[in-house]
């Protein structure tokens, strides 16, 4: 999922929520509105599983962020990067259905799936504890809006549900949804000194 990449094979199934997204700014004047009302239209399916995608809502390329007029435009798009921005951050939500609906296909992929090249797979030998363990250089927020998932981290696994908050400190970890339902989660993701 680079810059370059193509885009996904297939669209957002009609289960996908669609997030309005509302932007402030500056008039000529100074004064401060609304820029922009509108559903975000930056949604990418993960694996090409229809029930699974990345909504972007905004980005930064800098800290601290720049709030002048030369950055009010939809900083966007698609394909999207997993990691922000080298010295931004990224705001945004994934859907996540069980884990069932696309463990099999991950299976037939070798068991760990590279989510992108900036959030590649951080097996560390031995058995994979999740095909979606990786890492970004980055510190993460993470919001469980809806429903329930587990964090998965080289040692342990905690559960959390709509309401909990985790904090991700550039550490090895998956997201695994033992569920029935699907879980939506915020994140906001801001750039970070790498550990290595």
């Amino acid at each position: 999922m680079n810059e370059t990449a193509a885009r996904a094979a297939v669209a957002p199934g009609p289960d996908i929520r669609r997030f309005r997204v509302v932007v402030t700014g500056h008039d000529a004047d100074g004064n401060s509105v609304v820029t922009s009302d509108a559903a975000s239209p930056h949604v990418m399916p993960i694996m090409d599983q229809p029930n699974f995608a990345v909504t972007d809502f905004w980005k930064t390329f800098g800290t601290p962020a720049d709030n002048g007029p030369a950055t009010q435009a939809d900083p966007c798009g698609l394909p999207i990067q997993v990691a922000p921005p080298a010295g931004g951050s990224v705001f945004r939500v994934v859907q996540f259905p069980p884990d069932k609906d696309w463990a099999a296909k991950a299976a037939a992929m070798g068991g760990a799936v590279a989510i992108d090249e900036t959030a590649k797979s951080a097996s560390k030998g031995g058995e994979v504890r999740h095909a979606h363990m990786h890492r970004t250089r980055s510190i993460d927020y993470a919001i469980v809006l809806s429903g329930e998932i587990w964090a998965v981290m080289d040692v342990g696994e905690t559960k959390l549900v709509a309401g909990d908050m985790l904090v991700q400190r550039g550490t090895n970890h998956a997201w695994a949804n033992r569920s029935g339902e699907p879980c939506i989660v915020a994140f906001v993701l801001i750039d970070a000194l790498p550990l290595e």
